[in-house]
C-alpha cells in the first residue's frame, strides 16, 4: 500500500473498498495461538524468546499483539488464509509444520 490515498479493492458484495494505510502499524511475530468464546475469536501473536526448544523445558513467549474477532470476521480470515496459503504452497512447495 502507499501513503498516497486509499487503495481500491472491487468486491461483489459493495462494488468498491478503500483501503487506508496511514494509521497502519506492522510488526513480526513466528508464534500465534488462538482461543474463542460464543461472542468472539481471539487471536494473540507473539515472538519468541526460547532459542533451543530441544534444552529449555520452558517455552518463552513474548506476546506483541491480540486481535479480537467476530466468529464472521475469522470465517471470512480462515478462508482468505486458506486461499493464500494453497497459491503459495502450489508455488513454492508444501509447507510443514508440526500440528498443536
Amino acid at each position: 500500500m502507499n501513503n498516497d490515498g486509499p487503495s481500491r479493492t472491487e468486491t461483489s458484495r459493495t462494488g468498491m473498498v478503500e483501503w487506508y494505510d496511514d494509521k497502519m502499524e506492522t510488526s513480526f511475530s513466528n508464534v500465534i495461538n488462538v482461543q474463542a468464546t460464543r461472542e468472539q475469536i481471539e487471536i494473540f501473536f507473539g515472538i519468541t524468546r526460547t532459542w533451543n526448544a530441544e534444552a529449555d523445558s520452558v517455552m518463552r513467549i513474548d506476546l506483541n499483539h491480540r486481535q479480537i474477532l467476530t466468529p464472521y470476521a475469522a470465517k471470512r480470515l480462515s478462508r482468505i488464509l486458506s486461499d493464500v496459503l494453497n497459491t503459495y504452497e502450489s508455488r513454492h512447495g508444501t509447507l510443514k509444520v508440526d500440528e498443536g
